[in-house]
């Protein structure tokens, strides 16, 4: 789905086509797609398989189905900053605290204040919601 982290920000919910629309395209195209089953129960993506067996399509909806509650999930960017969600607006600094001569204790400590600080949902669609000032290519993703 068309996500709040477009570097153009010309992002907008009435621009978004949901994965279910997505999905009832694609199968009027290759027929009706078999859900599988997730032994990952932090997994993002919602997994089908074509009929004739011949391979896997995911579709990940944050915008239309999120998946906050049961996210697992950490990124690391390329510049050693932490996030707790790719729609945060916070980073946690590994790279300064490393570069400072951090220890593996201040390291656990930073990532426990980044999860500690995870919100229960990022909030797209509502007033509250903040864009991310940075884009999907700057998060890595």
């Amino acid at each position: 789905e068309f996500m709040p982290l477009d570097a153009d920000d010309i992002w907008s919910c009435k621009h978004v086509l949901t994965g279910q629309e997505v999905r009832r395209i694609l199968e009027m195209h290759v027929g009706q797609l078999k859900r599988i089953e997730s032994e990952d129960s932090g997994q993002p993506s919602v997994d089908y398989s074509y009929t004739d067996g011949q391979g896997i399509v995911g579709f990940i909806n944050p915008v239309s189905q999120p998946f906050c509650d049961r996210c697992d999930r950490l990124r690391l960017t390329a510049d050693g900053q932490f996030r707790n969600c790719l729609f945060s607006t916070s980073d946690w600094d590994a790279r300064a605290l490393l570069r400072d001569g951090g220890t593996d204790k201040d390291l656990g400590l930073l990532l426990a204040t980044c999860v500690n600080a995870k919100h229960f949902s990022h909030g797209i669609g509502t007033k509250s919601f903040q864009r991310p000032l940075r884009a999907m290519y700057q998060i890595g993703g």
